[in-house]
């Protein structure tokens, strides 16, 4: 096992430690099969992911690690991260309170299809990842990255942000809670605020990045946005 195969296993792994955490302590009770099934469909999706490319595109990788608030450069993206990171707490958290004291009833159905989106929506991330070696969790230009105008990036210009808001609204499905779906949603606008400010620095960074957007009009759905 490589270095970065360890560290990529190794930040996974306590990130499901700690998403447990919130679920299950929010909850009060670890009798909550929405929650176990969430979170072993993210966990066995997420870390297989992550090993994938930790053994096919270590660079990928190591700019994969680099996440959070503090590891962006730009001070407006610092801003919309803890945003985000404190919507998706608030959005675990909810859900675990709201398996708690009884808020929602949703029909095993929709927590099934819940999951199956999850899954699909990390599944559609994979093929962004093998386009894109510098698809980066933080907003930077390095010195020599190329504009990727193929695989999904030929249909939208920020294919990833795509699959991520799926996952994101998919979440509180799986999670068995309508309680949840605000702060879910709310993470979308963030979201888009997000690539707006990248998109400017692209534009001003990045060259050809101009001439790809006259190329692929749609942001994230195709003959919409």
């Amino acid at each position: 096992m490589t270095r970065l195969t360890r560290k990529a296993l190794t930040t996974s792994l306590g990130f499901q430690a700690f998403l447990a955490l919130l679920i299950f302590a929010s909850a009060g009770t670890v009798h909550y099969w929405q929650g176990w099934l969430y979170w072993a469909t993210f966990g066995v999706a997420s870390i297989a992911t992550a090993l994938y490319f930790a053994r096919t595109d270590p660079a990928l990788m190591e700019r994969r690690m680099r996440i959070g608030p503090t590891a962006e450069v730009r001070p407006v993206q610092r801003l919309i991260q803890a945003a985000t990171s404190l919507l998706l707490f608030a959005m675990y958290v909810v859900a675990g309170l709201d398996r708690r004291f009884g808020w929602s009833s949703m029909p095993a159905a929709l927590v099934w299809c819940g999951n199956g989106l999850v899954v699909v929506s990390i599944l559609a991330i994979v093929p962004v990842f093998r386009a894109n070696s510098y698809a980066a969790a933080t907003v930077k230009v390095e010195t020599g990255q190329p504009v990727i105008s193929t695989g999904p990036y030929a249909i939208v210009r920020h294919p990833m942000y795509a699959a991520a808001a799926i996952m994101f609204l998919a979440t509180p499905f799986a999670l068995g809670s309508y309680r949840a779906l605000p702060a879910a949603a709310l993470i979308v606008p963030a979201m888009v605020v997000r690539l707006l400010d990248e998109e400017k620095a692209l534009s001003a960074e990045l060259p050809g990045y101009d001439e790809y957007r006259r190329k692929v009009r749609w942001r994230l759905i195709p003959f919409v946005w």
